[in-house]
């Protein structure tokens, strides 16, 4: 058993190298300059932190952030979810559906960028629109309009990619559990609630965590539309950073990602116990 298991060790040491040489270390690095000064020369102590948390600009991208990301993963996991449940359905337009929904995910960066200036510029398409139906305009880059642009473009951006993990797991769950459950009398609801739900339960995590993940990319396209300094309710966590970066303040840098680890860890380790660890 023992050469069994020197044997794997062997298997796994580059992949383990690896990681530990692009991954572990240099987070190990990161946690020992979020205690030091500038440029890591000098121990801070905890002033790092407390001039992070006392950042108005890291509160408010923070706030921004969560506020972004509680009202966007309950939508994308709903719509997503009933979507996958109507494609699974005889409804009109579910062939049409089915070689659209990846779309979005074909489309480049820069490209969405393009189309969001050609739609929600001042001088864009939808206001013309407006105007055509004798409407105001509405300056949706520069109110706090931009942050339902942004939640539309995290929407169908990553709406295809959810609808293809939930179809997946719909498509797992035996036609013989339903036809029992209707000789028993459950209706459309109760299948659903009582059927349908508990074996989503282990592809439902892996999709919260991945749509997590995902939201972090919405990041690339109001960038590159509004630049560092975007309008208010669009100022994210990762605009905090990049201007940290660009001004070489690795010791803010270094706290905020020890923090914001900290803070990721512990929404995974919640999950997985709302969860149970067997679904993981």
């Amino acid at each position: 058993m023992r050469s069994r298991k020197k044997k794997g060790l062997w298997f796994i040491l580059p992949s383990l190298a690896g990681v530990s040489i692009f991954y572990l270390i240099p987070f190990c690095d990161v946690v020992r300059r979020s205690f030091a000064r500038s440029m890591g020369v000098g121990f801070a102590g905890l002033d790092n932190y407390r001039k992070v948390l006392t950042n108005s600009a890291f509160l408010l991208a923070a706030k921004n952030t969560l506020r972004f990301v509680a009202v966007c993963l309950p939508l994308l996991l709903l719509l997503s979810l009933l979507l996958a449940l109507l494609l699974q359905r005889r409804v009109w337009g579910r062939h049409v559906m089915k070689s659209t929904y990846l779309l979005p995910m074909a489309i480049p960066a820069a490209s969405v960028v393009l189309l969001w200036r050609l739609l929600f510029d001042r001088q864009g398409m939808l206001n013309g629109l407006l105007e055509r139906l004798n409407m105001t305009g509405v300056d949706w880059m520069n109110t706090g309009m931009a942050f339902c642009v942004l939640i539309f473009t995290y929407l169908w951006k990553n709406l295809g990619y959810d609808i293809i993990l939930w179809s997946a797991g719909l498509s797992g769950i035996s036609e013989s559990i339903y036809d029992a459950a209707r000789v028993d009398g459950a209706g459309r609801w109760q299948n659903f609630w009582y059927i349908t739900l508990p074996n989503l339960k282990q592809v439902g995590a892996a999709i919260v965590v991945l749509s997590f993940l995902n939201s972090f990319k919405v990041f690339r396209e109001a960038y590159l539309v509004a630049g560092n300094y975007p309008q208010e309710d669009i100022y994210l966590l990762q605009h905090v950073f990049n201007n940290w970066f660009r001004d070489l303040s690795v010791d803010k840098m270094a706290a905020g990602s020890c923090l914001l680890s900290g803070i990721v860890l512990g929404l995974v380790i919640l999950l997985q116990k709302s969860w149970g660890k067997e679904d993981w």
